[in-house]
């Protein structure tokens, strides 16, 4: 996976043992503060719910830095969709002995159209962050395209700074 917005950019490998858990390591340049660090992560599946429609995950993230600094964080993601209609949201607590600091998002979307297997899939979304640093929400347009084991997502903020998530599952 490969994050970029205007306070960091993250190239992130994980691998998954079973479905419940993945351990990885995630490539870290922070752009406000010009430092660059590696974090070693771990993703636990707290609820998974499957229906006949629709589809809920609720996972705790958590991450520790081997760049010093006694830098780690945790977290909740989670997610609800059907085939037309997404909702997610993430909470996360980013701690060091230099600086704390927490991000928030939600995003909500819809799919334009409903493909088959293997189909390119689209979705338009609207998301908005939060970042203790800035104190600001940031409220935008996203679209995000799934194919195969591909999935792209591209948003401009309201400042124009990109808000980009790539990810290649293997």
């Amino acid at each position: 996976m490969v994050f970029s917005d205007k306070m960091r950019d993250a190239a992130y490998y994980h691998y998954s043992p079973s479905y419940e858990y993945s351990l990885g390591i995630e490539l870290v340049d922070e752009k406000q503060a010009m430092k660059n660090h590696a974090n070693f992560r771990y993703t636990y599946l707290l609820n998974r719910k499957n229906t006949q429609n629709s589809q809920r995950n609720l996972y705790f993230q958590s991450s520790l830095s081997a760049g010093g600094n006694d830098e780690y964080s945790y977290g909740f993601l989670g997610d609800w969709e059907t085939r037309r209609y997404f909702i997610g949201f993430g909470a996360q607590e980013l701690k060091s002995n230099l600086r704390d600091y927490e991000k928030q998002f939600v995003q909500i979307g819809f799919a334009p159209y409903l493909g088959d297997y293997g189909d390119l899939h689209s979705w338009l979304m609207i998301k908005s962050k939060h970042d203790s640093r800035t104190d600001k929400w940031n409220t935008y347009p996203t679209i995000k395209f799934f194919k195969g084991d591909y999935l792209l997502e591209f948003g401009v903020d309201e400042n124009d700074e990109p808000d980009i998530h790539f990810m290649i599952r293997f």
